[in-house]
């Protein structure tokens, strides 16, 4: 396996590159290489692993009351009507 070094990076460019890295959980060095791959069309993008964030302003949010109203609500709906599976 090879080693590359990449000289003459800017401290903004990398901490950028390392803050990506974090967010997709991976090292940098595994970070970079998926770069490379994709850019060379040597990865597939993984079609249904990918993560969305645009719940995460609602996380926390409920208080104990909502709680309860909602998982109220989830397991009345799961309720089997037996009269409906006979």
């Amino acid at each position: 396996m090879k080693v590359l070094t990449i000289r003459g990076l800017d401290k903004e460019l990398a901490a950028r590159i390392k803050d990506a890295a974090q967010k997709e959980s991976l090292s940098v060095n595994q970070y970079i290489i998926n770069l490379l791959k994709k850019n060379f069309g040597q990865m597939k993008e993984k079609k249904f692993t990918k993560r969305h964030h645009d719940l995460d302003a609602l996380v926390g949010k409920w208080d104990e009351e909502e709680y309860h109203a909602i998982k109220n609500e989830i397991e009345a709906q799961r309720k089997i009507d037996k009269d409906l599976w006979k």
